[in-house]
């Protein structure tokens, strides 16, 4: 949706169907562009010169397969992202973890240095449009900036677009960054690569693509957890580390209690901020965007003051309030490093247990293959929680094959063998209502989940779901 958007404020006439009506198709709606839900051949208008779909789409969609039958050109998202790059200084965040944080950090930090971006964020952030230091306005995932870099070294090179570089089925391989980042490189979508070594194949191709050297080209990667002897090797452009090994090229500090992140330049220079978003991921995040913003030019002055008045991203360990004194936040990750970092850095900064109360954590598994491949590992990622709820797995891309290898059931039964105290509930409205006997004064309630496992948090706020 932020690319349609960025396009359309770019002067493209845009429109768009989807299956259902949602809180995306409305933001969609409410800034200009037509959205049908028909799904209809119907749909597709007779101007249209392009179709662009997500991997969602299957190619026997009707409007697809009435695109194909006008012959109409026919992209993909990543391939269409990879298209406004071209034109572009392009800076690409990838990695397994933090993306979306990363990328948000610093679209605001570098419109608050003057850089003036466009930016392309997969969640929404009120502070994205006028940068972190000024009042922010409604949360938006895109924004539109300048054609040309207008200050700092690259000044009047073509204007920076930054965006997140996804992995999901090779998509980074359409972008042709000239600045890049790879934060962190696990196992994941092993429905498309089946090994851990497929994946970092694919992100040693990414990293090929990156502009040379000579042309301004670099890539940040994470010293320690990105493979990275393995996917620099033959890099044409240049290579830096960072993290929190002394030995890193950009060496980060953070102070857990403070929330004070440090940060160490190649140079030896030291600059600091303090961060409002807890856990030591997010002091990396905001790391890694202080040092992209330096390799773009932005002064390290203007990067930190825009990252301390950073407030955060929707959907990451998100704030939605307090009802009857258990505060609810809302995240979307969907992996068991995301949960085990997020539950901890929760567990750390707000130390229910010191005030009688307790974690509680809604968790709605994303896809079966993921859930069958790492349902150890998500067993694991739960030591912080006190009680966990698990609805239903959220069925997308998988095929019914695979619907069949593993439930929900599964998982509960492996979090109670760790003593850990677990539930299988379903339908949603089933879930909250639960959650109003279950929860008490002190608690922490946390909705985690890639899927519709959002409006769980909101309905328990609101006294059920609309």
């Amino acid at each position: 949706s932020a690319l349609a958007r960025l396009m359309h404020d770019a002067g493209l006439t845009i429109r768009g169907c989807d299956s259902t009506p949602s809180p995306v198709t409305q933001l969609l709606q409410d800034s200009g562009i037509s959205v049908g839900f028909e799904e209809q051949p119907s749909e597709l208008p007779d101007d249209t010169r392009v179709v662009i779909a997500s991997a969602a789409v299957k190619h026997d969609h009707p409007i697809m397969v009435e695109a194909a039958a006008r012959g109409l050109e026919i992209i993909t998202y990543p391939e269409a992202l990879g298209v406004c790059m071209r034109g572009h200084t392009g800076i690409a965040v990838a990695g397994t973890h933090g993306k979306s944080t990363t990328t948000a950090m610093l679209g605001c930090a570098l419109t608050d240095a003057g850089l003036d971006p466009s930016v392309i964020v997969g969640a929404t952030c009120s502070q994205l449009s006028n940068g972190a230091l000024k009042p922010g306005e409604a949360p938006v995932g895109y924004r539109v900036g300048s054609d040309e870099i207008p200050s700092g070294p690259r000044t009047h090179q073509p204007g920076l677009l930054l965006a997140e570089a996804c992995e999901f089925n090779r998509s980074f391989h359409h972008l042709r960054p000239t600045i890049a980042s790879i934060a962190s490189i696990e196992a994941d979508h092993l429905d498309i690569y089946g090994s851990l070594g497929a994946v970092v194949e694919a992100f040693a191709e990414f990293a090929r693509l990156i502009a040379p050297a000579d042309q301004g080209g670099k890539l940040i990667i994470a010293h320690d957890g990105a493979h990275r002897r393995e996917v620099t090797a033959g890099v044409s452009c240049a290579v830096e580390t960072i993290g929190f090994n002394p030995a890193a090229d950009w060496v980060v500090m953070h102070e857990p209690t403070t929330g004070e992140v440090r940060v160490r330049e190649p140079d030896g220079s030291e600059y600091q901020w303090e961060l409002t978003m807890p856990g030591e991921h997010n002091a990396f995040n905001s790391a890694l965007a202080f040092a992209l913003g330096r390799s773009a030019g932005a002064e390290p002055e203007a990067l930190a003051r825009s990252l301390c008045a950073f407030m955060g991203l929707d959907r990451r360990l998100q704030l939605l309030g307090t009802r009857d004194g258990v505060r609810v936040y809302d995240d979307y990750g969907h992996h068991p490093t995301e949960i085990d970092a997020t539950l901890r850095a929760l567990a750390q900064r707000e130390q229910p247990h010191a005030q009688g109360g307790r974690l509680i954590c809604v968790f709605q598994p994303h896809q079966h293959s993921r859930t069958r491949f790492f349902l150890d590992e998500f067993a694991k990622s739960f030591e912080h929680a006190d009680i966990v709820i698990v609805p239903h797995i959220y069925f997308v891309r998988d095929s019914e094959i695979e619907k069949h290898k593993v439930s929900s059931a599964d998982l509960v039964d492996r979090l109670r063998a760790k003593s850990v105290r677990a539930m299988h509930l379903y339908p949603f409205e089933a879930i909250i209502e639960q959650l109003e006997n279950l929860c008490r004064p002190g608690d922490l309630l946390v909705v985690m989940g890639a899927g519709p496992v959002w409006k769980i948090g909101r309905g328990y706020l609101q006294g059920g779901i609309a």
